[in-house]
């Protein structure tokens, strides 16, 4: 995306005093061609995630559980981000969508994309980087440096065999969080698969929250950006964390909550307009070569 002048920037914020604050943060508009990821949203949006931020700051972690194939999500993530930035709070930002042991830590705010994209070891067939670049490049942008937080595969199947795992969370949050493991595979995986299913999926919430804890500053934020299942308070990553950080959960949900979703999992349920109903268990039935298995409610 290129660089805005002034001029431009004045458009796009509610003001030009905002504009004025990015410039600060970024250097002059003017001056970095290769890429402006610094723009706030005007008027309401703008109000809107501000308003939402003070109801929940100060903390020391916020999660932002996300739908991922929800885009507003990651608009939404990006707007945070800044304003966090914005506000002179934000530690670091925390990736569900990069490994632990990658990070910007020595890159330049002027650093190119593609070498943002090289430190974090970037999968796009995975994640878009359309998607989160922009939330990425923001911290970036504002010299705030961003993180690799999931496991890394190469420590996967040793964590499917670590039976120290399942005494990781208590007894329901384990049964909760194997369930969990069921239903969001379509009920496809054979029941042999769910415990290391499990101990993955628990391996990877320990990892982020080991990365959160590492980047934690007092009197400012660590965003972690995640799906919603790792934002979990009750089973996620919240539930390694030390108790003495102060820890905020926003759940976004693309649609109304399910009736069954626990309130208390999160402290903040930020709604957005509900997407396309979608089969997300045909290419895994397809996978399994058991085409005739009813449609499981698996979302990503």
């Amino acid at each position: 995306m290129p660089n805005p002048s002034l001029t431009t920037c004045s458009r796009t914020f509610s003001n030009l005093a905002l504009c004025l604050s990015a410039v600060v943060l970024g250097t002059a508009c003017a001056s970095r061609p290769e890429a402006p990821v610094f723009a706030l949203l005007a008027g309401q949006a703008a109000f809107d995630t501000a308003a939402r931020l003070d109801k929940l700051l100060p903390a020391d972690v916020l999660l932002l559980g996300e739908q991922h194939d929800a885009a507003q999500h990651q608009q939404i993530e990006q707007q945070v981000v800044a304003h966090l930035a914005q506000r002179g709070v934000l530690a670091a930002v925390a990736l569900e969508m990069a490994d632990a042991g990658t990070s910007t830590d020595r890159l330049h705010p002027s650093s190119s994309e593609e070498q943002v994209r090289l430190a974090l070891r970037w999968k796009d067939s995975a994640w878009p980087w359309s998607a989160y670049g922009p939330a990425v490049m923001t911290a970036v942008r504002a010299g705030v440096m961003v993180l690799g937080a999931d496991l890394p595969r190469t420590r996967m199947q040793a964590s499917m065999a670590d039976s120290k795992l399942d005494g990781a969370l208590p007894g329901p949050a384990l049964k909760a969080q194997q369930q969990g493991i069921r239903t969001g595979h379509c009920n496809l995986l054979p029941e042999s698969q769910i415990t290391p299913m499990t101990r993955i999926q628990i391996a990877r919430d320990i990892s982020m929250a080991s990365t959160l804890s590492q980047a934690a500053v007092p009197g400012k934020v660590v965003v972690l950006l995640s799906g919603y299942g790792h934002a979990d308070r009750s089973l996620g990553v919240p539930q390694h964390l030390s108790p003495d950080l102060k820890v905020k959960v926003i759940r976004l949900n693309a649609g109304p909550l399910a009736d069954g979703d626990k309130t208390s999992a999160y402290d903040m349920a930020w709604v957005t307009p509900a997407l396309p109903e979608k089969d997300y268990c045909a290419g895994l039935r397809e996978q399994f070569g058991n085409k005739s298995l009813p449609a499981a409610g698996a979302k990503p």
